[in-house]
């Protein structure tokens, strides 16, 4: 058996919506060669698995591969890890160190765009462009459509077709919104999925910030797959 928290990253202003993220704090009661069996049972987008609490290394896992960097399990891990009395000014994913803050009720956590995977970054003249995709552009297995919501105001609607790492469509994706960010030198504030809420903005040197309002939906044990 294995404790097993799911939250909720991302989510909207009144508490609704946000990206589904498992997370196993202590990492050690799920064996190595069983991760990717769990991730894949579990179905989520990511899940994550807390190797050493007083480092913050973890590992990232989608139910098809394991992922170096990826944005909500990041901002979701470090929410939890404060949640839980261990919050982590740094997060170690294989990627790289990750730092990480907190205003208000919103986590952040910076890191650079080239660590974030190769998405293909489509733009449409609108959101109800947007809103009628009903799959990613052909051919293209990491794709984040999105188009101007409000350009004066940074507001961008998109959404993030993920099908080469094993996920039709991603609620919402800090790993795609970040270097959307970095590229049009600008924060913006993303309305990705069906209403999840991101706020990411650009630094120095090929450096960004992602993050947004966590919620926790459960904690329970989980019978590990064979």
């Amino acid at each position: 058996m294995a404790t097993l928290d799911v939250v909720r990253v991302f989510t909207a202003a009144d508490g609704s919506a946000g990206n589904p993220l498992g997370v196993f704090l202590r990492g050690a009661e799920v064996p190595e060669d069983a991760r990717q069996r769990v991730a894949a049972d579990l179905g989520f987008s990511e899940t994550v698995f807390v190797d050493d609490w007083g480092e913050a290394r973890l590992r990232i896992f989608t139910p098809a591969t394991e992922l170096p960097l990826a944005g909500h399990p990041l901002v979701g891990t470090a929410w939890l890890l404060a949640r839980e009395g261990m919050p982590a000014s740094v997060l170690r994913p294989p990627a790289g160190e990750v730092p990480v803050r907190t205003e208000a009720e919103m986590t952040f956590v910076r890191a650079r765009a080239a660590w974030c995977p190769p998405f293909e970054f489509v733009e449409y003249g609108s959101r109800e462009e947007v809103g009628a995709l009903t799959g990613p552009p052909e051919g293209i297995g990491l794709a984040y459509c999105w188009a101007w919501e409000d350009r004066d105001a940074g507001r961008v609607r998109a959404r993030s077709f993920v099908t080469e790492v094993g996920v039709a469509e991603d609620e919402a994706t800090g790993s795609a919104a970040l270097p959307l960010a970095v590229r049009l030198g600008r924060a913006i504030e993303v309305r990705q999925g069906v209403g999840s809420d991101l706020f990411a903005r650009p630094l120095e040197d090929d450096w960004g910030e992602v993050g947004g309002r966590v919620a926790h939906v459960e904690r329970r044990q989980y019978v590990v797959p064979r």
